[in-house]
């Protein structure tokens, strides 16, 4: 499916830029090329060579583009196939054109992620490396880069790799004793069986350990911002954003609908959204915005419940304290610049919480150390070295792993039962080859290189 024919896409993103890439990978890719690119100097593609020349309508023989054009020859390239690049200049129609070609010569358009998944397919890379791509390409902070080029790189993989060679050295001999039971072999290592299990289950329980960490480095939290009106809650937007991105005036009600920013906060992608103050009015529009707050709570990573320092934990405050009920919550306790006067309830002292001045900025940096800690904790603060799952896909089959590597340790609890620990060490191989896609379906596999864009 794979082998048998030739595409063609343009990998770069759609509209005006200083260059345009055109794509083609397969068999065909310098036979297309040697139709369309007339080159300065020479008639033929080097590999990996960037030659300079033009691109024509090969129908018309009239000019499309000035152009750069590098065939690389499998199985040295990005897909492991002779793999052509087009560099024109980024135009949407020279580029459409150039696209036009290629397609014309013999190539067919490129599914989303087939570039890549031809690379997974051909063995250049496994399909945590394969997921890796996309995420390295929707990276949206320094460390969810980091984490992406990692697990790109085999950090990962390599781990893994580890889990599966150990597991499948105690499959060998597990089947070796099942199937040669009268060759001079011994007898089971029954003990050396279960610790290499031992060993494998700590290192998977680990992997899992280090999942929602390494989830949110990936996508990314909400904080929801909530309080009374004139609590602070869009001076408070406006400080975290350095930027007055929320109207702020000293009437009650100002922010009558959600207000949604994202910033990037030491590398974790935090997406902000402020609310409409929470109390109880007559005001159909101020009320249905009050309605979309409460709303949102329960949906929230995280909320950041503003109180205003300067004045008394009111009913208004105990409504919205009610109302987060079990949400993860921190207490920002503004205008720390005016005198104290709130007192907080006896249950808000157990909260994690921070006094603060949305107005001179005292105190902001440590709500933000404190929305940080939250979610990353450990070896995930400081993600240059941070290995981890970050895909709930991953985290189910480690799952499955786990089940079967504790159950094989349960029936192993006495006699060694051979034929069991067989089963479950298949079991667990095979858990842990959906993770890297030695034994994915072609059905899973569609929908993950689906979310890739054309191109890639």
């Amino acid at each position: 499916m794979y082998k048998d024919d030739t595409i063609a896409a343009v990998s770069t993103p759609p509209g005006e830029g200083g260059i345009g890439i055109v794509r083609v990978s397969g068999p065909q890719a310098e036979t297309i090329g040697l139709g369309l690119f007339r080159f300065q100097r020479g008639t033929a593609f080097r590999s990996h060579v960037l030659h300079y020349g033009t691109v024509i309508d090969p129908a018309t023989g009239l000019l499309i583009d000035e152009a750069m054009a590098v065939l690389m020859r499998a199985p040295r390239s990005y897909t492991c196939e002779d793999l052509l690049e087009i560099h024109c200049h980024g135009g949407m129609l020279v580029v459409e054109q150039v696209l036009a070609a290629a397609l014309a010569g013999g190539a067919r358009l490129a599914d989303p992620g087939e570039f890549t998944r031809r690379a997974f397919v051909n063995g250049r890379i496994d399909l945590v490396q394969a997921e890796a791509v996309i995420d390295i390409i929707q990276a949206r902070t320094d460390a969810s880069l980091q984490l992406a080029q990692r697990q790109r790189e085999g950090a990962l993989s390599g781990r893994l790799a580890e889990i599966v060679r150990s597991l499948t050295r105690s499959l060998a001999m597990v089947e070796a004793y099942i199937d040669f039971p009268e060759e001079d072999i011994g007898e089971a290592d029954a003990g050396g069986m279960r610790r290499a299990v031992v060993a494998a289950l700590a290192e998977i329980e680990q992997l899992l350990a280090r999942f929602e960490e390494g989830r949110i480095l990936r996508e990314g939290v909400s904080v929801l911002i909530v309080g009374k009106p004139n609590a602070g809650k869009s001076s408070l937007l406006n400080r975290l954003l350095n930027e007055n991105r929320a109207i702020v005036t000293h009437i009650p009600g100002t922010t009558r609908d959600i207000i949604e920013e994202t910033i990037n906060l030491s590398g974790l992608a935090v997406r902000l959204l402020d609310t409409a103050g929470i109390r109880h009015t007559e005001d159909l529009v101020e009320r249905e915005g009050i309605n979309r707050a409460l709303e949102k709570i329960p949906q929230a990573d995280l909320v950041v419940f503003v109180v205003d320092g300067s004045r008394p934990f009111g009913e208004e405050d105990r409504f919205i304290l009610d109302a987060i009920g079990s949400a993860p919550v921190v207490v920002a306790r503004n205008k720390s610049d005016l005198p104290v006067v709130i007192e907080l309830p006896p249950e808000m002292h157990r909260l994690p919480q921070v006094s603060m001045s949305a107005a001179s900025g005292e105190g902001v940096d440590a709500l933000r150390a404190l929305i940080r800690s939250t979610f990353l904790r450990g070896e995930a603060l400081d993600s240059r070295e941070f290995v981890a799952i970050s895909r709930a896909r991953h985290r189910d089959a480690l799952v499955s792993a786990c089940a079967a590597l504790r159950h094989a340790l349960a029936e192993s609890g006495g006699d060694l039962r051979l034929e069991t620990l067989a089963i479950d060490l298949r079991e667990s191989l095979f858990a842990l080859g959906q993770v890297t896609g030695e034994t994915t379906t072609d059905d899973l596999l569609d929908i993950i290189f689906s979310s890739f864009c054309i191109g890639k």
